[in-house]
């Protein structure tokens, strides 16, 4: 089952993108969600030095519906805002993917992470794309299973599983390559081959995990 993260364009015709590309500094978060006929009603947490012009400019776009204010405290406040185009979510919607929610918009960029089936997963890049909204897909990790059954092959977790119950990567060595080789009855150039091929993914994955913080897509 896949997790993935997403940043997603929100288009400068609805509401949200227009007036956060229009302001970079207002950071939106949306509390939460649900379609409506013909339109969609959000929670919206608004952080703003000055909350209340902005809320009068959301007020005058002719895409809101109907906006209450729930509360107000200096540069925060929570809107209630019902909106006859909700584009940005419609793909979601569409595609059945629970969203996790809050999710913040800043400068016309969304932080979207889901969880769902690969098929779903699919069904959402598809619907973005139909709809023409851009987005980048900084992750996609496999959940519910090792990351062993990820990275290696079955022979290449037998392998170095062999050699590290051998002792081979003991300081000082307990086992020499040529022992684990005859432990696993395959010749010392094959033990080998397979020991480096796994310890490359292993580096690697460490590398994009631990240090360089791409997450392996």
């Amino acid at each position: 089952m896949p997790h993935a993260k997403l940043t997603i364009d929100i288009p400068d015709q609805t509401w949200i993108g227009d007036i956060s590309a229009a302001h970079p500094e207002l950071v939106f978060q949306v509390v939460t969600s649900i379609p409506a006929a013909d339109s969609g009603i959000g929670l919206v947490r608004l952080t703003a030095a000055d909350p209340l012009p902005i809320i009068t400019d959301i007020q005058a776009r002719d895409d809101v519906q109907s906006l209450e204010l729930l509360w107000k405290h200096d540069d925060e406040a929570l809107l209630q805002i019902q909106t006859l185009n909700p584009l940005p979510l419609l793909p979601v919607w569409r595609a059945g993917v629970p969203l996790k929610m809050p999710f913040d918009i800043q400068d016309g960029e969304a932080t979207w992470e889901v969880t769902t089936s690969n098929s779903r997963l699919s069904s959402l890049r598809t619907h973005l794309d139909d709809i023409g909204i851009d987005f980048d897909i900084e992750f996609v990790r496999e959940i519910g299973a090792s990351q062993a059954d990820q990275l290696l092959t079955d022979r290449q977790q037998e392998v170095l599983l062999a050699a590290v119950e051998a002792g081979y990567y003991r300081s000082p060595r307990e086992s020499t390559l040529g022992e684990v080789a005859e432990t696993l009855g395959v010749a010392n150039a094959t033990c080998s081959d397979v020991l480096h091929r796994a310890e490359g993914h292993v580096v690697h994955w460490f590398v994009d995990e631990h240090v360089t913080g791409s997450g392996g897509l």
